[in-house]
Protein backbone atom coordinates (compact mmCIF):
# COMPACT_ATOMS: atom_id res chain seq x y z
CA UNK A 1 0.00 0.00 0.00
CA UNK A 2 1.11 3.22 -1.09
CA UNK A 3 1.82 6.11 1.43
CA UNK A 4 -1.57 8.23 -0.49
CA UNK A 5 -3.49 4.76 0.25
CA UNK A 6 -2.86 4.44 3.28
CA UNK A 7 -3.78 8.06 4.09
CA UNK A 8 -7.09 7.51 2.11
CA UNK A 9 -7.74 4.04 4.61
CA UNK A 10 -6.97 5.99 7.39
CA UNK A 11 -9.53 8.92 6.53
CA UNK A 12 -12.07 6.52 5.41
CA UNK A 13 -11.38 4.29 8.75
CA UNK A 14 -11.58 7.86 11.14
CA UNK A 15 -14.96 9.01 9.55
CA UNK A 16 -16.55 5.93 8.53
CA UNK A 17 -17.17 7.07 4.51
CA UNK A 18 -14.98 5.85 2.04
CA UNK A 19 -12.48 9.05 0.90
CA UNK A 20 -10.28 8.65 -2.80
CA UNK A 21 -7.94 11.04 -3.37
CA UNK A 22 -8.81 12.79 -6.84
CA UNK A 23 -7.23 16.32 -5.70
CA UNK A 24 -3.66 17.19 -3.47
CA UNK A 25 -2.06 20.21 -3.59
CA UNK A 26 0.76 21.34 -1.36
CA UNK A 27 -0.16 23.92 1.99
CA UNK A 28 2.03 26.20 3.70
CA UNK A 29 3.13 24.21 6.73
CA UNK A 30 6.19 25.93 7.96
CA UNK A 31 9.79 24.71 8.21
CA UNK A 32 9.37 21.52 9.95
CA UNK A 33 6.15 19.42 8.16
CA UNK A 34 5.48 18.48 4.65
CA UNK A 35 1.80 19.88 4.46
CA UNK A 36 -1.20 18.84 1.90
CA UNK A 37 -4.76 19.96 1.08
CA UNK A 38 -6.21 16.17 0.03
CA UNK A 39 -9.81 16.50 -1.53
CA UNK A 40 -12.23 13.68 -3.26
CA UNK A 41 -14.35 15.89 -5.08
CA UNK A 42 -16.79 16.54 -1.62
CA UNK A 43 -14.59 16.73 1.33
CA UNK A 44 -11.55 18.34 2.05
CA UNK A 45 -8.85 17.58 4.84
CA UNK A 46 -5.47 19.21 5.52
CA UNK A 47 -2.32 16.47 5.98
CA UNK A 48 0.59 16.93 7.36
CA UNK A 49 3.55 14.38 6.66
CA UNK A 50 7.19 13.92 8.08
CA UNK A 51 9.16 11.35 9.24
CA UNK A 52 7.86 8.31 10.98
CA UNK A 53 9.81 8.52 14.37
CA UNK A 54 7.62 12.16 14.42
CA UNK A 55 4.29 10.03 15.31
CA UNK A 56 4.38 10.92 18.61
CA UNK A 57 4.53 14.75 17.90
CA UNK A 58 1.74 14.17 15.50
CA UNK A 59 -0.38 12.57 18.26
CA UNK A 60 0.38 15.30 20.69
CA UNK A 61 -0.63 18.22 18.24
CA UNK A 62 -3.91 16.12 18.21
CA UNK A 63 -3.84 15.67 21.82
CA UNK A 64 -3.21 19.43 22.43
CA UNK A 65 -6.38 20.30 19.91
CA UNK A 66 -8.71 18.45 21.70
CA UNK A 67 -8.01 20.20 24.75
CA UNK A 68 -8.16 23.85 23.24
CA UNK A 69 -11.46 22.91 22.04
CA UNK A 70 -13.22 23.56 24.84
CA UNK A 71 -12.68 27.08 23.86
CA UNK A 72 -16.27 28.34 22.68
CA UNK A 73 -15.13 31.80 21.17
CA UNK A 74 -12.40 30.11 18.91
CA UNK A 75 -12.29 27.47 15.83
CA UNK A 76 -10.06 25.16 16.46
CA UNK A 77 -9.13 22.31 13.74
CA UNK A 78 -10.52 19.34 14.89
CA UNK A 79 -7.86 16.56 14.46
CA UNK A 80 -9.81 13.67 12.53
CA UNK A 81 -6.56 10.65 12.79
CA UNK A 82 -2.87 10.16 13.46
CA UNK A 83 -1.49 7.45 11.91
CA UNK A 84 2.26 5.81 10.49
CA UNK A 85 3.67 3.92 7.78
CA UNK A 86 6.98 2.95 6.90
CA UNK A 87 7.84 5.82 5.04
CA UNK A 88 5.88 8.91 6.93
CA UNK A 89 3.98 9.82 9.86
CA UNK A 90 0.43 11.70 9.20
CA UNK A 91 -1.70 13.76 11.17
CA UNK A 92 -5.29 14.66 9.17
CA UNK A 93 -7.10 18.04 10.30
CA UNK A 94 -10.70 19.51 9.71
CA UNK A 95 -9.51 21.96 6.29
CA UNK A 96 -10.27 25.25 7.54
CA UNK A 97 -10.35 28.01 4.45
CA UNK A 98 -8.69 31.12 6.04
CA UNK A 99 -9.07 34.77 5.23
CA UNK A 100 -7.60 37.91 5.80
CA UNK A 101 -7.92 39.02 9.21
CA UNK A 102 -10.47 41.89 9.93
CA UNK A 103 -10.66 44.75 12.44
CA UNK A 104 -13.45 42.65 13.65
CA UNK A 105 -11.72 39.17 13.52
CA UNK A 106 -8.97 40.66 15.79
CA UNK A 107 -11.23 41.74 18.31
CA UNK A 108 -12.36 38.90 18.54
CA UNK A 109 -9.42 36.61 18.71
CA UNK A 110 -8.26 39.04 21.80
CA UNK A 111 -11.79 38.22 23.66
CA UNK A 112 -11.27 34.13 22.68
CA UNK A 113 -8.00 33.98 24.46
CA UNK A 114 -9.48 35.35 27.17
CA UNK A 115 -12.20 33.11 26.94
CA UNK A 116 -9.19 30.02 26.62
CA UNK A 117 -7.39 31.66 29.51
CA UNK A 118 -10.11 31.13 31.70
CA UNK A 119 -9.80 27.52 31.34
CA UNK A 120 -7.73 26.26 34.44
CA UNK A 121 -5.99 23.42 36.02
CA UNK A 122 -4.93 23.14 39.48
CA UNK A 123 -0.94 22.63 38.28
CA UNK A 124 1.29 23.91 35.91
CA UNK A 125 2.18 21.44 32.97
CA UNK A 126 0.48 18.97 31.03
CA UNK A 127 -0.39 15.26 31.21
CA UNK A 128 2.15 14.46 28.08
CA UNK A 129 5.35 15.96 26.92
CA UNK A 130 4.84 17.70 23.57
CA UNK A 131 7.28 19.76 20.71
CA UNK A 132 7.40 23.55 20.48
CA UNK A 133 8.29 23.71 16.47
CA UNK A 134 10.41 20.22 16.49
CA UNK A 135 12.15 20.44 19.95
CA UNK A 136 11.05 18.38 23.00
CA UNK A 137 8.60 20.49 25.20
CA UNK A 138 8.71 19.16 28.77
CA UNK A 139 5.23 19.48 31.29
CA UNK A 140 5.99 17.89 34.04
CA UNK A 141 3.13 19.10 36.46
CA UNK A 142 4.76 21.24 38.89
CA UNK A 143 2.22 23.61 41.76
CA UNK A 144 4.76 26.40 41.98
CA UNK A 145 4.92 28.32 38.67
CA UNK A 146 8.73 29.83 39.32
CA UNK A 147 9.98 26.09 39.42
CA UNK A 148 8.15 25.18 36.08
CA UNK A 149 9.62 28.33 34.25
CA UNK A 150 12.82 27.45 35.76
CA UNK A 151 12.80 23.56 35.17
CA UNK A 152 10.78 22.93 32.39
CA UNK A 153 11.60 26.11 29.96
CA UNK A 154 14.26 27.82 30.82
CA UNK A 155 16.85 25.30 31.91
CA UNK A 156 16.53 22.41 29.46
CA UNK A 157 16.61 25.41 26.68
CA UNK A 158 19.97 26.69 28.12
CA UNK A 159 21.33 23.30 28.62
CA UNK A 160 20.71 22.10 25.16
CA UNK A 161 22.41 25.53 23.84
CA UNK A 162 25.59 24.74 26.28
CA UNK A 163 27.78 23.11 23.93
CA UNK A 164 27.38 24.89 21.15
CA UNK A 165 26.82 28.83 22.94
CA UNK A 166 28.44 28.58 26.40
CA UNK A 167 28.38 32.36 26.74
CA UNK A 168 24.65 31.74 26.37
CA UNK A 169 24.95 29.14 28.88
CA UNK A 170 26.97 30.88 31.55
CA UNK A 171 24.00 34.17 31.40
CA UNK A 172 21.95 31.54 31.63
CA UNK A 173 23.40 30.62 35.21
CA UNK A 174 23.47 33.66 36.66
CA UNK A 175 19.82 34.25 35.34
CA UNK A 176 18.33 31.16 37.23
CA UNK A 177 19.95 32.13 40.32
CA UNK A 178 17.86 35.50 40.31
CA UNK A 179 14.52 33.74 38.66
CA UNK A 180 13.09 34.19 42.20
CA UNK A 181 13.47 37.48 42.74
CA UNK A 182 12.18 38.05 38.92
CA UNK A 183 8.78 36.44 39.68
CA UNK A 184 8.89 36.93 43.32
CA UNK A 185 5.12 37.47 44.66
CA UNK A 186 3.50 36.56 40.96
CA UNK A 187 1.44 33.20 41.77
CA UNK A 188 -0.45 33.28 38.44
CA UNK A 189 -3.38 30.42 37.52
CA UNK A 190 -2.34 27.51 35.77
CA UNK A 191 -4.34 28.79 32.37
CA UNK A 192 -4.72 26.77 29.02
CA UNK A 193 -2.26 27.97 26.81
CA UNK A 194 -1.38 27.58 22.36
CA UNK A 195 1.62 27.72 23.72
CA UNK A 196 2.86 28.60 20.39
CA UNK A 197 1.23 31.47 19.31
CA UNK A 198 2.86 33.84 17.24
CA UNK A 199 0.59 35.47 13.69
CA UNK A 200 1.44 32.57 11.76
CA UNK A 201 -0.52 29.95 14.16
CA UNK A 202 -4.14 32.10 14.44
CA UNK A 203 -6.21 34.12 11.35
CA UNK A 204 -9.63 33.59 10.45
CA UNK A 205 -12.10 31.69 8.38
CA UNK A 206 -14.73 32.91 5.85
CA UNK A 207 -17.35 33.62 8.27
CA UNK A 208 -14.86 36.05 10.32
CA UNK A 209 -14.80 33.67 13.70
CA UNK A 210 -10.74 33.92 14.82
CA UNK A 211 -8.91 30.36 13.85
CA UNK A 212 -5.90 29.00 16.41
CA UNK A 213 -3.94 25.69 15.05
CA UNK A 214 -0.20 24.41 15.41
CA UNK A 215 -0.40 24.75 18.96
CA UNK A 216 1.98 23.31 21.60
CA UNK A 217 -0.40 22.89 24.76
CA UNK A 218 0.07 23.29 28.62
CA UNK A 219 -1.04 25.06 31.72
CA UNK A 220 0.80 27.73 32.81
CA UNK A 221 0.92 31.57 33.40
CA UNK A 222 -1.78 33.52 30.80
CA UNK A 223 0.66 36.39 29.98
CA UNK A 224 3.18 33.81 27.84
CA UNK A 225 1.08 33.42 25.33
CA UNK A 226 0.33 37.14 25.24
CA UNK A 227 4.42 37.67 25.35
CA UNK A 228 4.72 35.61 22.30
CA UNK A 229 2.30 37.63 20.65
CA UNK A 230 4.27 40.47 20.90
CA UNK A 231 7.55 39.35 19.82
CA UNK A 232 7.20 38.73 16.46
CA UNK A 233 4.50 40.55 15.50
CA UNK A 234 0.66 39.76 13.68
CA UNK A 235 -1.38 40.74 15.88
CA UNK A 236 -3.03 44.05 15.35
CA UNK A 237 -4.12 46.79 18.10
CA UNK A 238 -7.43 45.73 18.19
CA UNK A 239 -6.61 42.53 19.62
CA UNK A 240 -4.62 43.65 22.95
CA UNK A 241 -7.53 46.51 23.69
CA UNK A 242 -9.90 43.34 23.22
CA UNK A 243 -7.60 40.65 25.43
CA UNK A 244 -6.15 43.50 28.22
CA UNK A 245 -10.05 45.43 28.17
CA UNK A 246 -11.06 41.88 29.52
CA UNK A 247 -8.33 40.67 31.40
CA UNK A 248 -6.15 44.01 32.41
CA UNK A 249 -2.18 43.69 32.58
CA UNK A 250 -0.79 42.99 35.84
CA UNK A 251 1.84 45.12 37.24
CA UNK A 252 5.36 43.71 36.32
CA UNK A 253 4.48 42.14 32.93
CA UNK A 254 5.76 44.68 30.63
CA UNK A 255 9.47 45.25 32.11
CA UNK A 256 9.66 42.08 33.85
CA UNK A 257 7.84 39.16 32.52
CA UNK A 258 7.40 39.94 28.79
CA UNK A 259 10.89 39.88 28.27
CA UNK A 260 11.41 36.56 30.09
CA UNK A 261 8.85 34.84 28.55
CA UNK A 262 10.05 35.75 25.30
CA UNK A 263 13.11 34.55 26.13
CA UNK A 264 12.10 30.97 26.13
CA UNK A 265 11.44 31.21 22.67
CA UNK A 266 14.69 33.62 21.36
CA UNK A 267 16.18 30.43 22.79
CA UNK A 268 14.57 27.40 20.89
CA UNK A 269 15.11 29.94 17.91
CA UNK A 270 18.43 29.69 18.97
CA UNK A 271 18.69 26.33 18.94
CA UNK A 272 16.74 26.11 15.47
CA UNK A 273 18.50 29.08 13.66
CA UNK A 274 21.99 30.11 14.99
CA UNK A 275 23.32 32.79 16.69
CA UNK A 276 21.64 35.71 15.80
CA UNK A 277 19.33 34.58 18.58
CA UNK A 278 21.38 33.67 21.25
CA UNK A 279 22.89 37.28 20.65
CA UNK A 280 19.58 38.24 21.24
CA UNK A 281 18.92 36.35 24.03
CA UNK A 282 22.10 36.92 25.55
CA UNK A 283 20.97 40.83 25.72
CA UNK A 284 17.71 40.05 27.16
CA UNK A 285 19.25 37.59 29.69
CA UNK A 286 21.49 40.59 30.67
CA UNK A 287 18.55 43.31 30.77
CA UNK A 288 16.83 41.14 33.04
CA UNK A 289 19.89 40.15 35.71
CA UNK A 290 20.17 44.06 36.03
CA UNK A 291 16.60 44.47 36.78
CA UNK A 292 16.72 41.65 39.27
Amino acid sequence: MSDWAAIEHAISAATGRAFSIDDRRAALGGDINEAHILGDGERRFFVKTNRPERRDMFEAEAAGLVELRQATLLRVPEPITVDATGELAFIVLEYVPLARPTRESMTRLGEGLAELHGIVATRHGWDRDNTLGPNPQHNARHADWTEFWRENRLAVMLDALAPDYPDVARDGDRLLAVLPDLLSGHKPEASLLHGDLWGGNAGMDQDGRPVIYDPAVYYGDRETDLALTELFGGFSPDFYEAYWGAWPAAAGYREIRRPLYQLHHLLNHARLFGGGYAAQARRVMNQLIARA
